[in-house]
């Protein structure tokens, strides 16, 4: 009878040592244009700020940047793309050790780009967590990596999502003219405004004649391409079982087909705290204090 109470009693430690640890805790600070900054250490010399850009699949850093950062060596040029422009030329430093957190990365690339998002030198993306769950927690300024899906995903609503390119797509609900329009959207921690329809959406559903215009502005990427937008704000976008409402929305103004994504920024991700499994299958979402 003693060893079966003594055995009763251990149960609960056993199980509780066995819980899976997260394999980084990285904290960030959420800049006033809705992007994620993190601190990162570059061949154990320089540090930097890099924004967390679930769009991008590549360490890259400014011009401004390197004007200060001298640890890294350039071997030559290369021919890049980015979502605003269809080719760019950028200088490549091939071997370099990143360090995120707990985290670190020998042998990386850098690419220099000439824009990133304010008060960041540059970015890094999800490909450096290939074959990790991704949690993004607003409510405690965090990146937390695991190697499993946490036991708090019993909590959050689960969304299918499409990986396509290294690039994260989640479908939304767009409420125009009294109907609700389903749409795909790029998760897209860049961009600091809440939604950007890409031309085919905005134009199969005549957006600019049927919302209000209130802006109009120009957006460059990380290049300097510079595409012009309009701004209206949207009723509602639902996405799972949660609907935000006046959700400003924006609409790419000049050449058709240009665009050929729609975009869901860091003004609509803050709102949840966000968990993507290893296989970018499903995201988990659950609103934040933000929200």
């Amino acid at each position: 009878m003693r060893k079966y109470i003594t055995l009763l009693f251990l149960l609960p430690v056993l199980t509780f040592a066995q819980r899976p640890k997260p394999v980084n805790v990285i904290p960030f600070r959420l800049t006033s244009h809705n992007n994620l900054a993190v601190k990162v250490v570059l061949n154990g010399k320089d540090t930097v700020d890099l924004m967390f850009h679930t769009a991008a699949n590549a360490v890259t850093l400014t011009d401004e940047a390197l004007q200060r950062v001298k640890s890294l060596v350039f071997s030559g040029a290369d021919t890049v793309k980015s979502w605003g422009g269809s080719q760019n030329t950028s200088r490549l430093s091939k071997q370099n050790l990143v360090q995120i957190g707990g985290q670190s990365w020998p042998d990386t690339p850098i690419w220099e780009n000439k824009n990133s998002g304010p008060e960041t030198d540059g970015k890094f993306g999800i490909d450096l967590f290939a074959g990790n769950v991704i949690e993004i927690d607003f409510d405690k300024s965090r990146l937390v990596i695991h190697n499993t899906l946490p036991r708090k995903v019993k909590d959050y609503e689960k969304q299918p999502l499409t990986f396509r390119n290294d690039m994260l797509f989640l479908e939304g609900g767009c409420l125009v003219g009294g109907e609700t329009l389903r749409n795909r959207f790029l998760l897209h921690s860049g961009y600091s405004g809440a939604l950007l329809f890409d031309d085919q959406f905005t134009n199969e559903h005549k957006l600019p004649e049927k919302l209000t215009i209130t802006d109009e502005k120009e957006l460059k990427d990380s290049f300097g391409n510079v595409i012009k937008t309009q701004k209206a704000i949207l009723p509602a976008f639902v996405v799972g079982k949660e609907t935000i409402t006046n959700v400003l929305a924006g609409f790419f103004k000049g050449a058709l087909g240009r665009q050929q994504m729609s975009i869901l920024g860091g003004e609509l991700l803050k709102r949840f705290n966000l968990i993507i499994d290893a296989k970018r299958e499903f995201i988990y979402l659950k609103k934040s204090h933000l929200g």
